[in-house]
């Protein structure tokens, strides 16, 4: 049977946070009458946060309300499967004009024994990096669970900390239980597993807005940390222009890099995934099912699984980030173990 499903684009979703700025309003957005949008959700499923279609006929309905109706059509029929009417990906823009909170998350296994729907592995792509800029991924030697506990009790956590300094274009993989923050002056995009799941470690005495101390989550955590050391915790790629190139792999999700000055045709037949598009830089287009989406940067578009071939425009030279999930990663194992997934052999870590 024909489908009546089409690339969806959505209603941004902004949040106010303490340590926010006002990046995300250069890329043509505005969250007025938010003082400091330090997150802009682009694409969510998550319990009172869903994003809501902006385009067609399915305009003012939720992406769950549409994967409720079109089921594998829309995630694909492995996908569904698996995921059901939970739309399983979180797609932010994050402007840390702050240091943000020393944190980490669950892991799957660890969330569900906790009551959550799942942990959150998720990786970060820079969009702009300021001068200076750092941020924290993982331990920068191995350390066991008491040592861990001393050193947070002395209050000098940050003393064992792997600090990166990156630059614009560097991608981050975090996979659960890795301890990690982003520091003053980044603005990127986070692609994450569909949860709201953090655990706050150490938010350096940082009062809230009525000037009491954030909540820590310290007794959650320890459970969660990975406790290993991260060398160099970049992942490595190189591209050309009208190429995809893959930026990280996992059970989680799939992210590529085009980097477009023309047009480019793709063919998606042998892959039974949505596809979301998430533009960092420029203006594109994205058409497929007869439907043209135009997105600047900071906007997404899902298309559908049931879609063969995607066609990508530009005006001008622009970046785009290609997201999917793909099925043979988790088929016929557990995604709730992420730690049966070789992330060392896939990513190079120590």
């Amino acid at each position: 049977m024909e489908t009546m499903l089409y690339p969806m684009k959505f209603m941004p979703l902004f949040k106010n946070k303490i340590w926010g700025g006002n990046k995300i309003a250069t890329l043509g957005f505005d969250y007025k009458p938010l003082p400091n949008c330090g997150e802009m959700w682009a694409l969510s499923a998550i319990k009172d946060n869903e994003s809501i279609i902006s385009n067609g006929f399915l305009k003012d309905n939720t992406i769950n309300e549409a994967l409720e109706i079109y089921m594998g059509d829309l995630l694909g029929e492995e996908n569904y499967r698996h995921f059901g009417n939970d739309f399983p990906l979180l797609i932010k823009i994050i402007d840390a004009n702050d240091k943000l909170s020393i944190q980490v998350h669950p892991d799957d296994e660890l969330a569900h024994r906790r009551g959550l729907d799942n942990g959150k592995t998720e990786m970060w792509y820079i969009m702009e990096a300021d001068q200076g800029a750092e941020l924290v991924d993982g331990f920068k030697t191995e350390i066991n669970r008491d040592e861990y506990e001393k050193i947070l009790a002395l209050g000098k956590l940050e003393e064992v900390l792997h600090i990166e300094k990156p630059e614009n274009g560097d991608v981050y993989f975090i996979p659960a239980g890795r301890i990690h923050a982003l520091g003053k002056g980044l603005l990127l995009a986070e692609i994450q597993q569909s949860s709201d799941t953090t655990y706050r470690i150490y938010d350096y005495n940082r009062p809230d807005v009525n000037g009491k101390p954030r909540q820590l989550h310290t007794a959650e955590a320890l459970d969660a940390i990975d406790f290993s050391p991260t060398s160099d915790g970049r992942n490595h790629y190189s591209y050309k222009a009208n190429s995809t190139v893959e930026l990280a792999q996992c059970p989680y999700f799939t992210t590529n890099l085009i980097v477009l000055d023309k047009a480019m045709r793709k063919n998606f037949t042998q892959l039974d995934s949505f596809i979301v598009y998430l533009c960092t830089e420029g203006v594109a287009a994205v058409k497929s099912l007869d439907t043209i989406c135009p997105i600047h940067a900071g906007e997404c578009v899902l298309v559908p699984a049931v879609a063969d071939t995607v066609e990508l425009f530009c005006e001008g030279p622009a970046k785009m980030l290609e997201i999917y999930i793909d099925p043979t990663l988790w088929k016929d194992k557990s995604i709730n173990h992420a730690n049966d997934f070789d992330w060392v052999a896939q990513f190079g870590r120590e």
